[in-house]
């Protein structure tokens, strides 16, 4: 197991919020299922995140929680609109 780190924190919610958007497999089950509203959750969280550690994380860390953010965001509005993300 990998030693914990923010980056690590970060691509894990942002991999659930892409298995409740239905675009990647649960690795558990081997299924897609979709859950938009734990996805939107999801999403939030990463903003609350933003938000709380404001002012205490490096220019990159900040700059890969802005992009991941941004990404999930994107994809699920075409999630939502019933595109292909």
């Amino acid at each position: 197991m990998e030693k914990a780190s923010f980056e690590g924190l970060i691509v894990r919610l942002a991999s659930g919020a892409l298995m409740a958007m239905g675009l990647v497999e649960d690795p558990v089950t081997g299924k897609k299922q979709k859950d938009l509203e734990l996805a939107r959750y999801t999403i939030e969280t990463l903003e609350v995140l933003k938000e709380k550690t404001k002012g205490n994380l490096t220019r990159e860390e900040s700059i890969f929680l802005d992009s991941i953010i941004a990404e999930l965001k994107i994809k699920y509005a075409k999630v939502k609109e019933g595109k292909d993300a």
